[in-house]
């Protein structure tokens, strides 16, 4: 069977070798076995169910959460020569009957269907008749209440063992603790499961946070170094995704925004312009993602703290879904904190304690200084099997630490006790920066002896030491007004008995990390370029998005290889016989264009 799943691997989507985990996977789905599989974005998830559905009889049925989820994952198969078809809303009651026609004459390998549709009345019955050889759940993390993208809906997706006779059922997800992992195969009644869970590290992913300043100089200096590529940006609120979008635009950037207020064929058309390349960025709130299955997206950035570390680490894994380097930036500041914790006031009190936590391990985070990979590992209880990532802020000497940090710390925590504890941060801030405000004159605070104490510090620093202090657990916010306290590790501070550590961005440019190094190794990066321009051209003419008739792995492979005979075009990674079908005449004549051109390709006949 093993060889059976590898000959399916390279004839359909020209892969040589199975990615970690993969071959496991795919022997539980084709032996019958429940199974729960747990791999990072860009580890291959899909594959896990799509290539036992090629190496087996019968159809396939795949649940999915989202309509352009379905639909880009069924115009890829379509791409690799595969029979895929969906049912959704989407569809007319024509092009519905269609697709259930195909599946009564067996034309069908895989059916994508909704969680909606299979528990609308009379499909269960619909599904039993037909006998389908497998289900997989995708997005499975939707099962559980613990998990950070509950849905309902998905909970009854417990009743598919019972209904169809102990079919075999496969869960997939990208982000799941233990927590989530258990109520998954609760919910769904998996029979002794063969549970796989990959590593949650994304080597291929650099991570940097920093304090937001200048919010749209900021951005503008990640997308600057991204010139042409797709990314993401990510904003907490609705207003903020409308000026940042207009301040891009009139700066000349390609962006468009996506968020809940806009109308359905407005936030449509933005994605559709996302996806097709007709631009470069959508600026939204978290309401987009779930449904992206864009492998080149090259950065993520979050001007906002993100609501969790499940929701960071899903957000950012976005990027480099093609396994190539991609870069995730997070600017954050205190309020961020704040204007979570109001918008979570209307959840029931035990949802939000649960929110409430995660946000402060997510606050935590910000103003660590310990290497990010090892830190997102260690959330979801994992280990970094390295000292250096070589590709987060920490790791490539981004970040400085202050010299006299402690002494800075016992002037902030003694400032906040001289003002009773009864202050936020911008206030205790002006305070030791010395700032004239009226109102630290009326109070008198002027005459305390902490006034002034960082008087040649600015105050925007001062005011991020104070969220560092904060993040550590040195001092806590308070109340509606998030009054500022000192906690008992604070008092160890004061004492001299603990030292935190506070941070200040390290001069210089960000710097490339290794994994980016290496990806472009040999690559011809005139040769890439001219092939993403063909690349384009072809999927405006079919209509496609551009991902889907090659990734950007596979082009790179080109460039690097440059393959001027069919046969040698298919042993670029990505190129399976139906793509060479499709493509492979017109990539190669480019590419020998393209050498001939620069006088390193002669031809034959010559």
């Amino acid at each position: 069977m093993i060889e059976q799943l590898k000959i399916v691997l390279k004839k359909y989507w020209g892969y040589d070798a199975f990615l970690p985990l993969q071959q496991e996977a795919m022997l539980s789905a084709v032996s019958g076995r429940d199974s729960l599989v747990v791999l990072p974005t860009g580890g291959g998830k899909s594959l896990c169910y799509q290539a036992p559905a090629m190496a087996m009889k019968g159809l396939t049925i795949v649940i999915s959460p989202l309509i352009s989820l379905m639909k880009d994952q069924v115009d890829a198969l379509t791409e690799c020569g595969i029979p895929a078809a969906r049912v959704d809303s989407s569809l007319d009651q024509v092009e519905r009957d269609e697709v259930f026609e195909r599946v009564a004459k067996d034309e069908l390998k895989i059916l994508y269907l909704s969680p909606e549709r299979i528990m609308s009345a009379g499909f269960m019955d619909y599904l039993a008749r037909i006998k389908p050889a497998m289900i997989a759940i995708d997005e499975a993390h939707c099962v559980s209440m613990w998990g950070h993208d509950f849905r309902p809906e998905y909970r009854q997706l417990g009743r598919l063992k019972q209904c169809l006779g102990g079919i075999a059922i496969h869960a997939y997800t990208a982000t799941a603790t233990q927590h989530v992992r258990d109520d998954i195969v609760e919910q769904l009644h998996l029979k002794d499961p063969k549970v796989l869970v990959g590593s949650f590290d994304r080597p291929n992913l650099v991570y940097r946070v920093k304090p937001r300043a200048d919010r749209i100089k900021q951005v503008c200096e990640v997308m600057d170094r991204h010139k042409n590529e797709s990314g993401i940006v990510y904003c907490i609120r609705r207003k903020d995704v409308d000026e940042i979008c207009a301040a891009l635009k009139v700066k000349g950037y390609k962006a468009a925004p996506y968020h809940a207020g806009l109308n359905d064929e407005t936030r449509r058309t933005n994605q559709d312009l996302f996806i097709k390349e007709r631009i470069d960025t959508i600026v939204a709130t978290i309401a987009f993602g779930m449904g992206i299955d864009k492998s080149n997206v090259r950065y993520v950035i979050h001007t906002g703290l993100p609501k969790s570390l499940e929701h960071y680490q899903q957000e950012s894994g976005r990027a480099g879904r093609d396994g190539l380097e991609a870069e995730c930036c997070l600017f954050h500041s205190g309020g961020d904190f704040h204007t979570w914790k109001r918008l979570l006031g209307d959840m029931e009190q035990e949802s939000a304690r649960i929110a409430l936590d995660k946000l402060g391990d997510m606050y935590t985070f910000c103003g660590s200084a310990e290497c990010r990979h090892a830190a997102i590992l260690r959330y979801f209880g994992q280990t970094l099997d390295k000292d250096n990532c070589g590709a987060c802020d920490a790791c490539l000497d981004e970040i400085d630490q202050v010299d006299d940090a402690l002494v800075i710390a016992q002037k902030i925590l003694s400032c906040m006790v001289r003002l009773e504890q009864r202050f936020g941060s911008h206030y205790v801030a002006q305070v030791l920066t010395g700032s004239k405000e009226q109102r630290i004159l009326e109070c008198g605070h002027d005459r305390l002896s902490t006034y002034g104490l960082l008087s040649e510090h600015r105050i925007r620093d001062v005011r991020q030491w104070i969220e560092q202090l904060a993040s550590q657990g040195y001092a806590q916010k308070v109340g509606e007004y998030n009054v500022l306290q000192v906690t008992k590790a604070g008092w160890d501070v004061l004492k001299g008995e603990k030292t935190p550590r506070l941070l200040k961005p390290a001069a210089g440019p960000a710097k490339t990390s290794k994994v980016a190094k290496d990806s472009w190794e040999k690559v011809d990066r005139g040769l890439f370029e001219h092939l993403r321009s063909l690349r384009r051209e072809l999927a405006e003419k079919s209509s496609i998005p551009a991902f889907v008739i090659f990734g950007d792995a596979a082009l790179r492979d080109m460039a690097r290889k440059k393959p001027c005979t069919r046969e040698a075009f298919l042993d670029v990674s990505g190129v399976g016989r139906e793509k060479d079908k499709r493509y492979g005449k017109t990539f190669v004549q480019e590419i020998q264009n393209y050498l001939r051109r620069a006088g390193r390709y002669e031809d034959d006949d010559d």
